[in-house]
Parts: structure tokens; sequence; C-alpha cells
């Protein structure tokens, strides 16, 4: 790997850490239904083409975390294929909490834009 491979990386990875929330309580907002672990990494694996650096376990801190702040309501239940899974759905407060992170998103993608382009922000 040389340096501009590995400066890439890691810009990415420390890029990847700061939205992991957003984009997590973004898809179980949207979903008609709870998903567990495996879905949600499978969906974020499928719609972001490799944006997202790490690995699937990765995500369960972030879950917890969500959970714990009343973003997110978990629920377990068992499975006839497997261990028992961890379903996610955003509550009340999650999706209220995720306009507000959205409208942030937006006004920082739109300066960040604005600078790299650069126009005067």
């Amino acid at each position: 790997m040389d340096a501009i491979d590995s400066h890439r990386k890691k810009f990415e990875r420390e890029l990847s850490a700061g939205t992991v929330s957003l984009v997590l309580l973004a898809v179980l907002a949207r979903s008609p239904e709870p998903l567990y672990g495996y879905q949600i990494a499978k969906q974020l694996e499928r719609d972001g083409d490799g944006v997202l650096i790490g690995k699937q376990s990765a995500l369960y801190p972030v879950l917890r975390n969500l959970c714990a702040a009343g973003l997110l309501d978990s629920e377990v239940e068992p499975s006839v294929t497997g261990p028992p899974r961890r379903y996610y759905r955003a509550t009340d407060l999650g999706r209220a909490v995720l306009r507000e992170w959205e409208a942030a998103w937006s006004a920082t993608r739109t300066f960040v834009d604005t600078v790299i382009e650069g126009h005067t922000p």
C-alpha cells in the first residue's frame, strides 16, 4: 500500500466513524419493519457501494449507543435458523433527532462542497 492509498483509507475510516450513527438511524427510521444487524449491514453494503469502511461487528456498539440514547428500540426474537436475533427500530425521538442530524449534515456538506470547489462560503 502506498502513502496516498494509506492516507485515503485513514480519511475514509475517520469520515465513516463520524457518519455511522446518522446512517444507521436513517436506515432504521425509513424501514417499514425492524431490522437485525446483518440486514442493516447488507443494506449499507448494497446502498453504500463500499463507502462505509468497517466490519459488521463495528455496527453493534453504535446500535447499542443509539438504544441507550433512546433513539432506537430493540427486542430479541428467536430464530429457527440460528441464534436469537436482536431487531432494531427507530423511536419517535430517533425520528425527530434524525431530522436535526439531516439538517446539520446538509449544512456541513454544503460548506465542505463550497470550500472544496473554491467558492467563498
